[in-house]
């Protein structure tokens, strides 16, 4: 799985760019991440799956671009 970082992000796992293993689902990502880099403990961040913002425990498609989002506000 190709992961992708943005921003804050980024800065905290000190890389824009990333091969992982394909945990399954987006839940047990966000776990594998935070046991890995221990400075993503306390932030919040977002999941695009190719492309798609996605929330919850969506499953992670084989072959999949992950993108991890900082918070954001438009307006």
């Amino acid at each position: 799985m190709h992961l992708k970082a943005f921003g804050m992000i980024a800065e905290k796992i000190g890389t824009a760019e990333l091969e992982l293993e394909n945990p399954g689902t987006l839940a047990a990502l966000g776990e594998t991440l935070r046991g890995r880099f221990p400075d993503l403990q306390s932030a919040k961040f977002g999941f695009a799956i190719n492309k798609k913002l996605l929330q919850g425990d969506a499953e992670i498609p084989a072959g999949a671009e992950v993108a991890l989002l900082p918070p954001f506000s438009g307006g």
